[in-house]
């Protein structure tokens, strides 16, 4: 029986009932190879017949990714609508690297080297746990936009803080506030580098002050972000909001 387009189309995606599970995980399979040989092909002394096989490899891995974007084209009911969306200059993102295989003399250039990094995004192209994770910061935006502004005030507030008490001891340091933003972004965010370090007692203590707020500013987002996700989960397992589900008593659930 000949599959229709939109069979083929849930196949590719993994939605297919019967092989959709299977060739996702052919496909994601062939990405993470595909970036296994990556890193490989980075190690000095590689020998020769292996430098060969991986060039082969990536032959293949190209010319299946093409064939895969092509048939989603054929297939796709609105293909200009595929080709122009973000999966779809996603997935031409991951086969462009075919030019170097037109154009050997392109071979040379790093962006369509790097470019086969892109299709490391494709194994979120069927991931569920992506859709959920999309629905949870849909719905928290408006807080996450809050939450933004303040830290954007906090690295600001920060800067010309530790400016105003490093400055007059350190010029050569903290020169100006934009360069005092560095050292804002590298504190508030725990990473601490080094380069830039408080001296002044005044420093010392409006960065401690500083950092505890930090704190609380990165731990809102993420609970927020947390308990979205779980709410996220829920209505993807059980019901989705506004289902009938919910409102039945436990005498009805259990008839």
């Amino acid at each position: 029986m000949v599959m229709r387009r939109a069979g083929i189309i849930q196949l590719l995606d993994g939605r297919h009932p019967r092989n959709g599970r299977s060739v996702t995980f052919a496909l994601n399979g062939l990405i993470l190879l595909s970036a296994i040989a990556i890193a490989v092909e980075t190690m000095p002394d590689l020998p020769d017949r292996a430098q060969d096989f991986l060039g082969w490899f990536e032959i293949t891995v190209l010319l299946v990714f093409a064939l895969e974007y092509l048939t989603r084209v054929i297939c796709s009911p609105r293909p200009l609508r595929y080709i122009f969306s973000f999966w779809g200059l996603i997935d031409l993102l991951a086969i462009l690297p075919l030019l170097a295989l037109l154009q050997p003399q392109w071979t040379a250039v790093r962006i369509l080297r790097l470019l086969r990094l892109i299709r490391l995004l494709k194994l979120f192209h069927t991931s569920l746990a992506l859709d959920r994770m999309s629905r949870a910061f849909r719905a928290v935006r408006g807080e996450l936009t809050v939450f933004g502004a303040l830290a954007a005030m906090m690295l600001y507030v920060s800067a010309v803080g530790i400016y105003v008490f490093e400055h007059p001891v350190q010029p050569e340091a903290f020169t100006s506030i934009p360069m005092s933003l560095w050292w804002a972004v590298a504190s508030l965010t725990t990473v601490g580098y080094g380069d830039l370090v408080p001296i002044t007692l005044g420093g010392r203590l409006f960065t401690t002050l500083m950092l505890f707020i930090g704190l609380g500013i990165v731990a809102g987002p993420a609970a927020i972000i947390t308990t979205a996700l779980l709410e996220a989960d829920k209505f993807g397992v059980e019901s989705p909001p506004g289902s009938n589900t919910k409102n039945m008593s436990n005498k009805e659930i259990k008839k």
